[in-house]
């Protein structure tokens, strides 16, 4: 099958599989005009790729696991070396997070500190301190 008949038997989009298949994830067959072939089996693999990247995995976490690519991946209990896999990336997940919560704190705080200077400024205070107030904003 060409690579858009797998693309709409497996929902993924045409550059996904030409990436998938530069990271060597699945193979095709060159027919004599240069187009992609992909055989059968290519379907189950993308549809389980799919799977695993959804589920949080990299093509690189993936790339391990080619063994396991051709039958249903999610169907049996998960070995240990997947496990292992799944479990880094999800370290990795954890501390992206956390380290985005903490960007996203520090921002909410400047501008909420940002918000309470500029309400004092407006509420009350001389022309001289707007003024100033004004100077730095720029």
């Amino acid at each position: 099958m060409r690579i858009g008949e797998l693309a709409r038997a497996t929902g993924a989009t045409v550059r996904a599989l030409r990436h998938y298949e530069q990271a060597g994830l699945i193979g095709s067959e060159r027919e004599p005009n240069g187009y992609r072939d992909y055989g059968g089996p290519a379907v189950v693999r993308v549809r389980n790729i799919r799977a695993l990247v959804g589920a949080g995995l990299t093509l690189d976490d993936i790339r391990p696991l080619l063994g396991c690519l051709d039958g249903d991946v999610l169907a049996g209990r998960p070995s240990e070396r997947v496990l292992a896999i799944a479990r880094e990336r999800l370290a990795v997940l954890e501390r992206r997070i956390a380290a985005q919560t903490e960007a996203r704190d520090r921002l909410a705080a400047a501008l909420a500190a940002a918000g309470d200077a500029g309400r004092a400024a407006a509420g009350g205070a001389t022309e001289g301190h707007a003024a100033a107030g004004s100077a730095t904003e720029g």
